[in-house]
């Protein structure tokens, strides 16, 4: 009998008479990595599209991990719901150097299940309805909606290439214009966002340029949310710079740190936020009221990644020496290919993406399910049902009064092992002898 009331039954249909989605997440139900990860896959595509790495992290932390799981009845047990205490600890110690500010690990330390819950806990704690929030373009796109759910209002401003010639071959030459950005802030702007190294662009902001930042931040009595998960990974000599050790900044400044990308275990969703103790307290409500506990084996597991390159750090043992050291050879073997088959890569001085100008590709679509959609996301889902490789559309950084301006990128990740990279090369070099 409950069966045949199941007969017809729709799951779309609307079970109450009133709205029953919450008006605060109206609008934000479409994400481009739910939709281009799906057509990834449904082409079994090479993927150079969604940001993880395709080989396992190092040692050192996977052996961490068997050994938190083995070591008894307490790893798999709640610990400290703000986080382990060994991780808090170390992650006090090792930043406080850095940012040339004693951390206190209980007070000004939280941990959070991957960097994601990481900001959904600093603009739940933090921006109130009618607050408005300054974003850089191009931006990680859980931003926007984040900013939308707590009643704040999102305000962009965008990187924008220098005009030298027709070209912008690195991602240095991208900046923020100091006017453009000083007009964005109002007596309702509660906070900035800025993400360094940038994903998609790869940008490393310069201390000149975090200053400029930081000096407006000050003047209006601002907060600033640094997205800081790539720290680690800089080219070429660049250097990261935390805007939180810049004079005045500590006291306004949430950093946002990733294990994830700190050693190559996206998976682990282990996370954190270095903010002062009067920050940090709001956002502890937002943790305990929300997931209130992270996974105990694997912040042991990170706790222990970081003591080793506290002790290591800045030799050639170093596990960030080496990242970046074999990234920067994989970067330069994807711009190489890029440019050979007819793309402009924007040669990225941070992170692990590469943004390539497709404007001057002649491309036939074709694609009417595609009909309207920009051009980067026609072009993007192309190459992944055409060709096998899949890249994501870098306008969905964008807000959609800039995105236009940007259509003609897409994205490439480079944290892949060469094989990977070697068949993306080899589908490109073959697709272009056929123009």
């Amino acid at each position: 009998m409950p069966s045949a009331l199941l007969i017809g039954f729709n799951p779309n249909t609307a079970i109450m008479s009133r709205q029953l989605q919450a008006h605060r997440t109206v609008g934000v139900c479409k994400n481009v990595w739910i939709e281009f990860t799906q057509l990834a896959a449904d082409y079994k595509a090479v993927n150079l599209g969604q940001g993880f790495p395709d080989f396992s992290p190092p040692k050192f932390v996977q052996e961490a991990f068997c050994e938190a799981v083995s070591g008894g009845h307490q790893m798999h047990q709640y610990t400290r719901a703000f986080g382990h205490p060994p991780l808090v600890n170390i992650l006090a110690k090792f930043f406080s150097k850095i940012v040339g500010h004693e951390i206190d690990p209980f007070e000004d330390v939280l941990v959070t299940v991957g960097a994601y819950q990481a900001l959904f806990c600093t603009f739940q704690a933090l921006i109130d309805e009618g607050d408005e929030v300054i974003i850089v373009e191009p931006f990680f796109d859980c931003y926007q909606p984040m900013v939308k759910m707590t009643g704040g209002k999102a305000v962009y401003v965008p990187l924008r290439p220098k005009v030298e010639g027709s070209t912008a071959p690195s991602s240095g030459d991208w900046v923020l214009s100091a006017e453009e950005l000083a007009g964005k802030f109002t007596p309702r702007t509660k906070a900035i966002v800025i993400n360094t190294p940038n994903n998609p662009l790869g940008k490393v902001y310069k201390t000149e340029e975090l200053q400029m930042i930081a000096d407006l931040c000050i003047k209006h009595d601002v907060l600033c949310v640094s997205d800081e998960v790539y720290e680690w990974l800089t080219y070429d000599g660049n250097k990261h710079v935390k805007i939180a050790s810049l004079p005045g900044m500590w006291e306004r400044t949430i950093t946002i740190g990733s294990a994830g990308k700190t050693f190559s275990a996206t998976g682990w969703k282990v996370g954190w936020v270095i903010s002062s103790g009067n920050i940090i307290q709001h956002m502890k409500t937002i943790h305990q009221n929300c997931v209130y506990h992270c996974p105990t084996a694997a912040q042991e597991a990170v706790a222990r990644g970081f003591e080793r390159e506290y002790e290591l750090f800045g030799t050639p043992e170093s596990y960030f020496q080496q990242l970046p050291a074999m990234l920067q050879q994989k970067r330069g073997k994807l711009a190489s290919c890029l440019e050979s088959v007819g793309l402009r890569p924007v040669v990225p001085e941070g992170g692990y993406f590469m943004i390539a100008d497709i404007s001057s590709l002649k491309v036939d679509v074709n694609d009417q399910s595609t009909e309207g959609e920009p051009t980067d996301f026609r072009f993007a889902k192309w190459l992944t049902k055409e060709k096998g490789l899949a890249t994501i559309p870098v306008s969905a950084f964008y807000s959609p009064e800039h995105s236009k301006e940007f259509e003609k990128y897409i994205r490439f990740c480079f944290i892949k092992e060469d094989s990977t990279l070697n068949a993306a090369v080899d589908i490109l070099r073959k697709w272009s002898q056929t123009q």
